[in-house]
């Protein structure tokens, strides 16, 4: 490797003042985000809050349609993607053979795992909002179109995605959601 080859360093191989700034910043992103991992209540309330906000600020500019489409797009593609297993039982050998809970003792419990993990998802959509709040700034993005036609496509799109991924649930018997796991209290 010659001088200045790797991201962050000058000519002259000494780390760049505009590169060390970026590493740091990524990395107090990075702290805050690893802060926030078990507070998910917190982090889906201020998700709703940017998501309100940004719902407010498009109908009082009365505009952006096209770039509130592609969030809600955005955002049903990552709910699919949460709701979907990491593997998926119609790929594999046996079409009998699913992820499904145990039915005999002596069967191995395999939980569900997301394609999706929650805090990839709560990330994603919250980036998602951001940098459709961030394109509602900029006039090049407010494409004039008939809005309740958007609003139809979506509705549609949705049912029929929902459907689809739904009658796959039951055909492979696998529900994405827990109620908790059962927990022991210790007499005393």
């Amino acid at each position: 490797m010659s001088e200045g080859d790797s991201a962050g360093e000058s000519i002259h191989g000494k780390p760049s003042a505009i590169g060390n700034f970026f590493k740091r910043l990524g990395q107090i992103y990075q702290s805050w985000l690893d802060k926030s991992t078990p507070f998910s209540a917190v982090r889906w309330a201020v998700t709703l809050l940017l998501t309100a906000i940004y719902m407010i600020r498009v109908y009082i500019l009365q505009g952006w349609y096209i770039v509130t489409y592609a969030l809600g797009i955005y955002h049903l593609n990552l709910f699919i993607a949460f709701l979907s297993p990491k593997v998926d039982p119609s790929l594999l050998d046996d079409p009998d053979e699913g992820p499904a809970l145990p039915t005999k003792q002596n069967e191995e419990f395999r939980p569900f795992i997301r394609r999706l993990p929650e805090f990839k998802f709560w990330h994603s959509a919250t980036k998602g909002i951001i940098v459709a709040m961030i394109c509602t700034f900029f006039e090049a993005f407010n494409v004039p179109v008939f809005w309740p036609i958007l609003v139809m496509y979506f509705i549609m799109l949705f049912c029929i995605t929902m459907k689809r991924q739904i009658k796959h649930m039951i055909k492979y018997r696998y529900l994405p959601f827990t109620h908790g796991k059962r927990t022991y209290r210790e007499e005393t």
